[in-house]
């Protein structure tokens, strides 16, 4: 839950998430800014769809949901936060969006009931009798879920992934409905330059977080990460930060803002000497216990040190 509210933080800054919109939607052309933007509740009630009988209303919570304009037109745009992998996205994307179309359906309900007394002969039956005339219209709505985790996204990415269609004639299956849904995953995007925010440095970071190597490239090499805003380094280190790098955090902000050149410097250095420190505690206890060949075999095959300090306890 932790790592849900920083991102919902980080992200509640209308520039970032129109750079997602812009970035990921878009495919980098700036057709949304942050002023365009309307904050919008999150809640979706499902009361509409549960059986009669059933105890109470039954609600979903996104993450969090914008009304942008495109020209004279608008759209609802969600964005969702997953480190894990919820195999069953598809099926609550799809609540998520649907509740969304019916919270405007009912507005549009609401409009004509309250505005067509007495006008019943200005439109037909069925249009006065449900509520929608049939010149009305949804605002389109997507939902954008940006995926942290380290494995793989092997979930289905729309509603047929879910179906079971043995046995299930073609010509049938071709007429059940599907249900796409949009999983950006972090650590596999290979093109950043479509976002104009802190966003890209965020997600970079993330990217490269297992590469020391890389991520000391990328961060001496950029000099946004001498200046981030304390929500971004927050990000970077629920999604992508070691331990100790909370502490180097606090060392180095000011003014809301966080270097992370001189943190992440003083953090690798620190984990060099660790590191080093763990090896001489490795050595001495092999020789003292005359295992020279574990000893010899642990200098160059990191895999098998790593197991020896588990054994060993260091």
């Amino acid at each position: 839950m932790e790592k849900d509210f920083t991102s919902s933080c980080f992200f509640s800054d209308n520039e970032r998430y129109a750079d997602i919109i812009n970035g990921i939607g878009c495919e980098g052309i700036p057709f949304v800014k942050g002023k365009d933007l309307q904050e919008m509740d999150t809640k979706i009630n499902l009361g509409r769809f549960m059986r009669r009988g059933g105890k109470g209303k039954k609600s979903l919570y996104r993450d969090l949901l914008r009304k942008t304009s495109f020209g004279i037109n608008f759209a609802i745009i969600g964005i969702e936060n997953q480190e894990e992998i919820d195999y069953a996205l598809p099926l609550r994307v799809l609540c998520y969006d649907v509740g969304e179309y019916e919270k405007q359906a009912v507005q549009i309900r609401r409009k004509i009931r309250r505005e067509g007394m007495g006008l019943e002969g200005n439109m037909s039956s069925g249009e006065y009798l449900y509520g929608f005339k049939k010149n009305c219209r949804l605002f389109p709505t997507v939902t954008f879920i940006l995926y942290y985790g380290e494995k793989e996204w092997d979930g289905a990415k729309d509603l047929h992934g879910l179906l079971d269609f043995s046995d299930i004639p073609k010509i049938l299956k071709e007429k059940i409905s599907n249900y796409r849904i949009h999983v950006v995953e972090v650590r596999k995007l290979k093109n950043t330059e479509i976002f104009k925010t802190d966003v890209k440095q965020v997600f970079d970071f993330i990217r490269f977080s297992k590469d020391k190597k890389k991520l000391r490239e990328l961060v001496t090499g950029d000099k946004a990460y001498e200046t981030l805003a304390e929500e971004a380094c927050d990000m970077v280190l629920a999604y992508a930060g070691e331990k100790e790098m909370f502490r180097i955090k606090e060392k180095y902000k000011k003014a809301g803002k966080v270097n992370m050149c001189q943190g992440l410097r003083e953090w690798m250095e620190d984990e060099r000497a660790g590191g080093e420190e763990r090896f001489a505690s490795l050595t001495e206890s092999l020789i003292k216990g005359g295992r020279m060949d574990d000893l010899l075999r642990a200098a160059t095959d990191k895999q098998y040190r790593e197991i020896l300090f588990r054994e060993l306890k260091l």
